[in-house]
């Protein structure tokens, strides 16, 4: 893990960012505020209920979307001041649904690379990487079982070598095993790679096994942000208490 100071250039910065959206004419305040700072090599966790605003604060990372106001900063610099394809290399994501082009694994490995005008050097090596075997690269990508397509979605984002991977419930809609195999990869990614990890997830003992730090949303609003372990164990807001007790409580 690189090992940082306070005094460093976090590798995410939200400064008082606030987002709507419009809905039957009216605009829906998404996120209310949010301020914090990610750290260079770390897995950030954010959990929190559904709508509360978590996967709009992971789309404004890579201008997916806009901040209505206040700052989202990569390395200190803000989003909408760097060029669009020098961010999205930068700030690689990966979706729950780990949505696939049509045509093979290869082609859909080989398009961050074709976007940027260049040809991918041994692409096994990137299927080995995440697991996958090189025989599937001539696979139909849409016929591989849903780890295969998480693996190589994770994959097509390494082609970049992004600093910074957004995640936005990569293991949620996989079966136990192949979830735990995905977390298991991420986590090496992480490790040996040194990448910055925002990671979205429903599911609080993933948050609390792979976090260093973890953010709770509640309507759009950050209530809590704290080192994983503390804020599992010893949340200082009433609303990440109730919230905790809550999810605890439908196990």
């Amino acid at each position: 893990m690189i090992q940082t100071n306070q005094t460093s250039t976090p590798e995410a910065a939200f400064i008082n960012v606030r987002k709507s959206f419009l809905h039957n004419n009216e605009k829906i305040p998404v996120l209310k505020g949010i301020t914090g700072e990610v750290k260079t090599g770390e897995i950030l966790t954010i959990i929190g209920p559904s709508g509360s605003g978590k996967s709009t604060l992971l789309s404004l990372c890579n201008l997916l979307i806009t901040p209505d106001e206040g700052e989202v900063r990569i390395r200190g610099k803000e989003v909408r001041a760097w060029n669009i394809q020098e961010l999205r290399r930068r700030v690689g994501i990966a979706f729950q649904s780990a949505p696939m082009l049509s045509g093979t694994a290869l082609e859909n490995l080989q398009l961050p690379a074709k976007l940027q005008g260049r040809e991918l050097d041994d692409p096994e090596k990137y299927m080995e990487y995440v697991g996958l075997p090189k025989n599937l690269l001539n696979r139909k990508a849409k016929e591989l079982s849903g780890g295969q397509r998480q693996r190589l979605s994770l994959a097509r984002t390494l082609v970049n070598e992004p600093g910074i991977l957004l995640l936005d419930e990569v293991t949620s809609a996989l079966d136990s095993i192949s979830a735990h195999e995905v977390e298991e990869l991420i986590v090496r990614i992480n490790r040996e790679r040194h990448t910055t990890i925002l990671w979205v997830t429903h599911d609080l003992a993933q948050a609390e096994r792979v976090g260093e730090d973890t953010w709770l949303l509640i309507d759009g609003k950050l209530i809590e942000k704290a080192p994983t372990r503390e804020f599992f164990t010893s949340p200082k807001t009433t609303e990440a208490q109730h919230f905790l007790e809550m999810k605890r409580g439908t196990k």
